[in-house]
């Protein structure tokens, strides 16, 4: 069977369950791969993200496909929840639109030994804290007030660079993507704007979709890693979506606009000009590769921060800072790799967009205790919806890569525009979700109806291999900007 974009003239092809194909066509140097349920795909042709699913597949040294996981939706260049993977031993290029505007943006997910029965009581005065402690929204404020030269320390350093002053644990490293920093950043390439709109934002959250957020065990689907990773039922969790603020924002802007002229030089031509790119071998693609390197560790910085934050509530609160991380994941990064390709082993540049890596068991780059498990994948949900905890699986797809989220279905202005902040606030209060946000419009815009349902994402994923379903995760308690 098939289905046609017809607005667009894209025809997908059913390749099997959940799995559909977009045969290459024009410039396409490879096809498009969509995992998706027929519950998904509405949404998905209903936007313009094939459209950029097949300008992706174009990319000089691409290989294999050019992929989108079952939350993608229109994004900047790629689409939001795109995957690709280019030989760079083969003119393979590095696009910043396939990383995105908040580079190194993920999620981490602290654990506690408190139930939700020991919690009710004092969940209002935990909210009140993390209200209070967490620093939040479009300006600055942070947990750490840098000095001198702490910010090169970040981006060098990452999350280890946190912990090596007082900000955290040295276990938390272990349970961080690559021990809490990416290797190779250059701190010399980040531009002065870029540093001057970090300096004041590392420890806090963003707007738009970051959130941290109390979340209890609701149901366990896979008891033997759950019970190895430290989860059951009942129990609290805090999850943290945040990202690199506005240094990430910066660096993209800077090497997009440093690559548009370049282009040609090179002898690429792109169809869409958000694509820009340079070869992963070239002094653009070099610097490119090094500041977004450097913008990754500012993100896991501020993850750690907001670790702090987190605990530093809960001892106020609850006299208990007990919580341990279970991982630390970017969803929105491009990182050389070896894998397959075509029965030979090969170093690419591979491009997540929103999109979250979930290496297989046994993986060398996992720490010893992950090893027999496979990588913790941290899967957010809307607010007020549920979020997943995921496990890598063996020979899953996409060099090893599933979807990030639920992925939207409408555009804030137009969220902002169906849906009052003040009527939503009550409805997830009357639901059990406690909400401290300071700004209604920023939570119209996120609005549950929004998004996909993000159970049939995961389940699309688990269908398909992609990763497999641990624990479901409700909401009991949101902070937003």
């Amino acid at each position: 069977m098939s289905s046609r974009d017809r607005r667009l003239n894209i025809a997908l092809v059913e390749e099997g369950p959940d799995r559909w194909r977009i045969d290459t066509h024009g410039e396409m140097r490879v096809p498009g791969v969509v995992f998706a349920s027929r519950a998904l795909l509405p949404s998905i042709v209903g936007d313009r993200a094939l459209e950029q699913v097949t300008n992706v597949a174009t990319l000089p040294g691409i290989v294999e496909a050019s992929y989108a996981m079952p939350d993608v939706h229109w994004g900047y260049g790629f689409p939001i929840g795109g995957v690709a993977a280019t030989d760079v031993e083969r003119g393979g290029v590095v696009s910043p639109g396939g990383v995105g505007f908040d580079i190194s943006c993920g999620v981490r997910l602290l654990i506690s030994p408190v139930t939700f029965e020991e919690l009710a009581p004092r969940r209002d005065l935990l909210l009140d804290a993390l209200d209070r402690g967490i620093p939040r929204g479009l300006g600055r404020g942070g947990v750490w007030q840098l000095k001198g030269d702490e910010l090169d320390a970040i981006l060098v350093g990452g999350a280890r660079a946190a912990v090596e002053r007082g900000y955290g644990r040295l276990e938390d490293l272990t349970r961080c993507e690559a021990g809490g920093a990416v290797d190779d950043a250059t701190p010399d390439v980040v531009s002065p704007r870029a540093r001057e709109r970090g300096s004041g934002q590392v420890g806090s959250l963003g707007a738009g979709n970051h959130f941290v957020e109390l979340q209890v065990v609701d149901t366990v689907f896979d008891e033997a890693i759950a019970e190895t990773w430290g989860l059951f039922e009942g129990q609290v969790c805090v999850m943290i979506h945040s990202g690199s603020r506005g240094l990430g924002h910066q660096v993209c802007s800077d090497h997009v606009r440093t690559m548009l002229p370049r282009m040609a030089g090179y002898g690429i031509t792109v169809p869409d000009r958000q694509l820009a790119c340079a070869p992963v071998r070239s002094p653009d693609g070099t610097a490119y590769l090094g500041a977004m390197s450097a913008a990754a560790n500012y993100g896991r910085a501020n993850r750690q921060l907001l670790t702090t934050a987190i605990r530093r509530a809960f001892a106020d609160a609850l006299r208990n800072d007990s919580l341990d991380v279970l991982y630390d994941v970017s969803h929105n990064l491009a990182q050389l790799e070896w894998h397959d390709v075509e029965g030979q082993r090969r170093l690419l540049c591979v491009h997540r967009k929103g999109a979250t890596r979930a290496l297989p068991p046994r993986h060398p780059s996992l720490p010893p205790d992950l090893r027999a498990t496979g990588q913790p994948v941290l899967v957010p949900g809307s607010m007020g919806t549920a979020s997943w905890v995921l496990a890598g699986t063996t020979g899953g797809a996409a060099f090893h890569s599933t979807c990030h989220g639920a992925g939207r279905t409408m555009s804030r202005h137009e969220a902002r525009r169906r849906v009052a902040g003040s009527a939503l606030r009550a409805e997830l209060e009357a639901e059990g979700i406690g909400v401290r946000s300071h700004s209604l419009r920023a939570l119209a815009e996120e609005a549950p109806s929004s998004y996909k349902d993000v159970d049939e994402v995961v389940a699309t994923c688990a269908r398909v291999g992609l990763a497999r379903q641990v624990v479901r995760l409700r909401p009991v308690g949101v902070i937003k900007a």
